[in-house]
């Protein structure tokens, strides 16, 4: 019994795995953020069916002990935290990029997604198996994709795309369109209209052209 458990459990990472890690999607290089818009389809959004559970989240992670929300705030700490039994943190500080605030308390931090679940759901997410929204919602192969902020700047971005929000941090603002960007187009999600033409303008008038990136596709 103990041997098909593990089989199993061996056989369930390797294709969730697969999802990430497929040598046939190779990396894309972006020459800026208009050229990865017009890649990118357009369509209208649609929330239908979605509720936050169908999306797996806070998994375990590679941090013994630590789930991916813990692991994701230990990451991007500026001074790390002592991590003590059953993953409480002491210690450590951190730089909020929505807001651009220090925080030197770790119970003070949320970590949001770059593009929020919900928002991934009404861009294409909704077809997705529920192994591959798990993925989505623990993805920290791509730094960009979870971001440790503090829970006031998480609260008011909520679920909305950068037709509705941007950072308060304008120095962070290009980088913001380029991680959500990229996002998109790692994961294939679509954009609507006032979506696409919002990055375009915000990409204009802070001078955001020449922000070339990488992007390694997803299954």
């Amino acid at each position: 019994m103990k041997k098909i458990l593990i089989l199993a459990l061996s056989a369930f990472t390797i294709a969730n795995a697969s999802l990430i890690t497929n040598p046939a999607y190779a990396a894309i290089k972006v020459k800026d953020i208009p050229t990865a818009i017009n890649s990118i389809k357009t369509a209208e959004e649609s929330r239908t069916g979605y509720v936050r559970s169908k999306f797996k989240h806070w998994s375990a992670s590679k941090t013994p002990g630590c789930d991916s929300r813990k692991a994701v705030i230990i990451e991007e700490s500026l001074v790390k935290p002592k991590v003590e039994k059953g993953c409480t943190l002491t210690g450590g500080s951190w730089l909020s990029l929505y807001d651009n605030v220090k925080v030197d308390n770790a119970s003070k931090l949320d970590v949001d997604h770059m593009v929020p679940l919900a928002e991934a759901w009404d861009s294409g997410a909704s077809a997705w198996s529920p192994e591959k929204r798990e993925m989505y919602a623990n993805d920290m192969s791509d730094p960009r994709h979870l971001v440790a902020v503090t829970g006031a700047s998480n609260r008011s971005k909520s679920d909305r795309d950068p037709s509705e929000w941007i950072p308060t941090n304008k120095d962070y603002v290009c980088k913001y369109l380029t991680d959500w960007v990229s996002i998109k187009v790692r994961w294939s999600l679509s954009m609507d209209t006032k979506e696409k033409e919002a990055i375009l303008a915000y990409n204009k008038s802070y001078k955001c052209n020449k922000t070339g990136f990488t992007v390694d596709p997803v299954q």
